[in-house]
């Protein structure tokens, strides 16, 4: 069975998207997905970028597509009381359910983001996070499971997200599959051209872009 990563951070609303597009882009394909939780601002930080969200103009188009997109796929959501959000305490809580590998089962990964994407609440409510902790416990207890100390949550996430960093990843959601790094939720429809005919992706022409010289630099002028 092929083995498939999604790195996420449910503060992204594309994210949340191509979490419940994901099935239908793996269908008629043996693919097993671990979920693993990473810290976006991190990514973005790591790379001296900004996020979408505080780009003016850029933010906006961002929440009108994403409301598009989902109405288009039939999912339900809605914007959270504020956005972005410091989404420390929410991976905290969702780490606390990871596994040693540091992933979290397709049941608590949903969670997460339907407390982002699904109540139009705050998300980083103190009392909303202590709910969404309490089912995390929950769900831990009744498959016998153990909680994860709250010394390695903290450790887990920044291993995590150095371990995306190290494999190219460079936002979320991104789904990494044999060395190929599919980033968005419109990636999905390339992740599952590749995964029927991968023999394209090692074509001389598309492996060359990794050496393809950089004409001119805004950063150097």
């Amino acid at each position: 069975m092929r083995q498939l990563t999604f790195y996420f951070d449910p503060i992204s609303p594309y994210a949340y998207l191509a979490f419940h597009a994901l099935p239908q882009a793996l269908q008629g394909h043996s693919i097993a997905v671990q979920y693993k939780p990473i810290l976006f601002a991190a990514l973005l930080q790591a790379n001296g970028q900004k996020g979408p969200a505080e780009i003016p103009g850029k933010r906006e188009w961002t929440y009108r597509q994403v409301l598009w997109f989902a109405q288009q796929l039939g999912i339900p959501m809605a914007l959270p009381k504020a956005h972005p959000f410091n989404p420390l305490a929410l991976l905290r809580a969702l780490l606390a359910g990871a596994d040693a590998s540091g992933c979290v089962n397709r049941y608590l990964t949903g969670l997460a983001f339907d407390h982002v994407w699904r109540e139009g609440a705050d998300a980083a409510d103190p009392a909303r996070i202590k709910d969404f902790s309490a089912q995390i416990a929950a769900h831990c207890e009744a498959s016998g499971r153990a909680l994860v100390e709250a010394d390695d949550v903290k450790t887990q996430l920044r291993r995590n997200t150095e371990d995306a960093l190290a494999l190219g990843v460079f936002g979320v959601p991104t789904a990494h599959i044999e060395g190929h790094n599919f980033w968005g939720a419109d990636g999905l429809a390339m992740l599952t051209d590749y995964l029927s005919h991968p023999e394209w992706f090692l074509s001389d022409e598309y492996q060359r872009v990794g050496e393809l010289p950089i004409g001119v630099s805004r950063q150097s002028s």
